[in-house]
């Protein structure tokens, strides 16, 4: 595989995963999730360069979550007040932040797959606090399918951010572990701290020391995203 063409993947993977987190109207605080990987096409490489852990902060209507990869560390801020997101890469010695306002990141949900989510009459333990279990099911035009397993609580307060994330619009709650296929394997993302805490607002504020820089111009310095 060529340099630029990995360095591309991690990135998309990085950006798709911190998708998956929207912002808690009552949580105020930050959950650490292990993630771990099934799949016969995982190699010794590729877990070097694949994330162990993820973070997210929440507070009020503001979510920011971090993944550090053996390429670098990537950051997503979501703010449910304008419904904007702030991407954050430090990656090959370069620091650069991507704004997308509100009607950017709508452009982006018009290339969503179809999305139906139903919500089993299971319950499962994490950290103390009782999960439902949710089985998500996308479809594309093409007739592929791929499924995520979520068990989420309503413990720690209500999600009521999903404007970018339809594959948990019916999801009322706080998700404490889900699964998100890949060509290559499944990754499982499971809670191991919640800690319950005021996060400062400058977490949610680009550094001094990024440059903001459009998607396209991301795009060409990392080789095509």
């Amino acid at each position: 595989m060529k340099k630029t063409s990995f360095i591309s993947g991690i990135l998309i993977l990085s950006m798709i995963l911190i998708t998956f987190q929207s912002t808690a109207k009552d949580f105020k605080g930050v959950i650490t999730y292990k993630i771990t990987y099934v799949g016969d096409n995982i190699n010794e490489q590729m877990r070097a360069y694949l994330p162990k852990v993820m973070t997210t902060s929440f507070k009020g209507m503001m979510s920011r979550t971090d993944m550090i990869m053996g390429m670098g560390k990537t950051v997503k801020i979501k703010n449910g007040e304008d419904n904007s997101v702030i991407t954050l890469i430090d990656m090959m010695g370069q620091k650069i932040a991507i704004k997308m306002s509100s009607e950017e990141v709508q452009q982006d949900l018009e290339k969503e797959k179809n999305v139906s989510v139903e919500i089993k009459n299971e319950t499962k333990e994490i950290l103390g606090y009782t999960c439902k279990k949710a089985v998500i099911t996308m479809t594309d035009d093409a007739g592929g399918e791929d499924i995520i397993i979520v068990y989420f609580t309503t413990e720690l307060g209500d999600n009521v951010n999903y404007w970018d994330t339809p594959e948990f619009r019916d999801i009322d709650g706080i998700m404490l572990e889900f699964e998100m296929p890949t060509p290559q394997f499944t990754m499982t993302f499971t809670a191991s701290s919640i800690d319950k805490k005021n996060v400062p607002k400058s977490d949610f504020e680009i550094p001094d020391d990024y440059e903001i820089k459009t998607k396209e111009e991301v795009e060409s310095i990392f080789g095509g995203m």
